[in-house]
């Protein structure tokens, strides 16, 4: 099953949840239109060396099972095109969201 919700953020825009369930374990990925911050399956390496000239603006938290849990996570890896834009590891998915709007 697949589930998808407005997620309001502090600044007054919208960003959106998706939730997919699958047997064992669920993908958890919040969405802008420059980039995203999603649960452990992330592969922030992968998109760091093997696309880093697509340039994804991405986040990875690790031990969430909810998207309000992925909102408050630190992020634990970030992608370098993400750290141009000022986000960090350790920084709130929420407040990475921010800066991706």
């Amino acid at each position: 099953m697949m589930r998808m919700v407005p997620i309001p953020l502090a600044d007054g825009s919208t960003a959106l949840g998706v939730e997919v369930l699958l047997p064992k374990t669920t993908l958890l990925a919040v969405t802008t239109d420059k980039g995203y911050i999603m649960c452990g399956a992330l592969d922030v390496a992968l998109l760091n060396d093997r696309l880093k000239d697509r340039g994804i603006i991405a986040g990875r938290a690790v031990g969430v099972r909810t998207l309000e849990e992925l909102m408050e996570a630190p992020l634990e890896s970030v992608t370098g095109k993400a750290e141009s834009l000022g986000i960090t590891v350790g920084m709130k998915g929420a407040d990475a969201l921010l800066l991706m709007v």
